[in-house]
């Protein structure tokens, strides 16, 4: 087969800045936000550009979200953008997701919090047709849903998890045959199929297992189907972290999901993918170009960093003041004592350095990280789990002290009992392991072997 290069994007979540984003609701509201919201057009704008720009490849796959939150004007600009990449020579498929309709947008302004006017899932169509649905040799109109030729031996088989009756649904048996069946006919056919869908099919992180919101539910179903029926790649958003990882099922198939950052939030990359041939993909992951926005001299990844480390200080602060609504914040339900175990961590985060944590709870930590305050620590450790290839593994000093600290809490954390998404019990030191160290495949820049 030919070898077939394309760029992956997702979680534009463009908006409209003129709808208001602005006053002092807004800054209440940004203190617990990941991503941008006032400067999305300038962050599309720049990303489209370096995208047009860019000939290593001629395809554009954007993995929803394409809308801050479902707002009539922010689809009209977004399809702006998307009119003027397609016209520089990209064929651009897309995927919408649950930030994309709305029937209560929000923006704000100095009056506070307003309401401009929203999309309904079915207004989605029109908007998108020229954009993967209209030229689709199989169309789901139900799901938005449909199957492209991206070569002529790559297929794309994208997948919405939203109808008209609700967002981010378990998919029914009738769905789930549509997509056993488009996979088989790939196959037959002797074309590659690769997948597209919003939400992940794989947790990005192992914490992510507890989270409910964070996977497609009935994950591993479809999981299943793909890859039995040799579809094993997908390509992902939702979480706004840089991550992959794979699944092997039952009859020892691999499926691999490859989770991409938001655009307009750190960290925010979009991925050039290579595909060799039918067993061989490379992922390399691009930053975010620089754009036009007042940054105070920071640069485009300094600023975006700086938003989410605001994001993180506010939860910390949280711990302490509210833990609960942490939880809620994560979707991790109301477990009494799991709150407590935040509450202890808040107070631990918020006032100490890393030596007198230790102390506290008789660990040893190397030298070199006593001094470091246990607030600047968590940040950074919370920071590399969306950013992906976290650094925090056995054998360096952050590391160790990190998983002497999970150590000691073991039994507390073996008291509290948690399931996955997928049902199974939940072993917490392990999950907390590998979600503060990755110790398998990189997140950002790897060589994937499907088969």
């Amino acid at each position: 087969m030919k070898e077939l290069n394309f760029f992956v994007i997702t979680d534009t979540h463009y908006f409209e800045h003129s709808l208001g984003c602005w006053g002092k609701e807004y800054e209440n509201f940004m203190d617990f936000e990941q991503k941008c919201f006032a400067e999305t057009a300038a962050i599309n704008e720049a990303a489209f550009e370096y995208l047009a720009n860019d000939k290593r490849a001629d395809i554009v796959l954007i993995a929803g979200d394409l809308s801050f939150n479902g707002e009539k004007e922010s689809h009209e600009s977004f399809c702006k953008l998307l009119k003027k990449l397609k016209k520089s020579g990209k064929d651009i498929y897309v995927v919408t997701a649950g930030h994309d309709f709305n029937e209560h947008p929000f923006a704000f302004n100095e009056t506070g919090r307003i309401e401009p006017e929203g999309v309904d899932f079915e207004d989605l169509y029109d908007y998108y047709k020229d954009y993967g649905y209209k030229d689709a040799i199989a169309f789901n109109k139900e799901h938005l849903s449909y199957v492209a030729e991206l070569s002529k031996d790559v297929r794309l088989l994208v997948l919405c998890n939203d109808t008209k009756d609700g967002k981010g649904k378990a998919y029914d048996e009738d769905f789930l045959e549509w997509v056993e069946e488009q996979a088989k006919k790939a196959k037959e056919d002797g074309k590659m199929m690769i997948a597209m869908e919003h939400y992940p099919l794989l947790p990005g992180q192992p914490l992510f297992w507890l989270v409910g919101d964070a996977m497609q539910k009935n994950g591993k179903a479809l999981a299943t189907i793909l890859a039995d029926n040799d579809v094993h790649l997908i390509f992902t958003g939702h979480m706004h972290n840089q991550s992959v990882n794979v699944h092997i099922t039952e009859n020892n198939n691999k499926i691999y999901d490859v989770c991409t950052g938001s655009l307009i939030g750190c960290p925010a990359f979009m991925r050039l993918v290579t595909i060799k041939d039918e067993r061989t993909v490379e992922i390399e992951s691009i930053p975010v170009p620089e754009f036009e926005w007042d940054k105070g001299g920071k640069t485009g990844k300094q600023y975006l960093q700086d938003q989410f480390e605001r994001m993180i200080r506010t939860m910390l602060t949280s711990m302490v003041n509210d833990p609960k609504r942490i939880m809620r914040k994560l979707r991790l339900g109301d477990n009494d004592t799991l709150a407590k175990v935040i509450t202890f961590f808040g107070k631990a985060v918020n006032g100490w350095s890393v030596g007198k944590v230790a102390k506290m709870l008789c660990i040893k930590v190397d030298n070199s990280v006593k001094d470091i305050p246990f607030a600047e620590l968590a940040i950074e450790l919370v920071r590399s789990i969306f950013e992906g290839d976290q650094p925090f593994v056995e054998g360096t000093p952050k590391g160790d002290a990190v998983l002497e600290l999970f150590n000691r809490l073991r039994p507390i954390l073996n008291k509290i009992s948690l399931k996955t998404t997928w049902g199974e019990p939940a072993d917490l030191y392990e999950i907390l392991k590998h979600t503060a160290g990755n110790y398998g495949i990189s997140d950002n820049n790897c060589t994937l072997k499907l088969k």
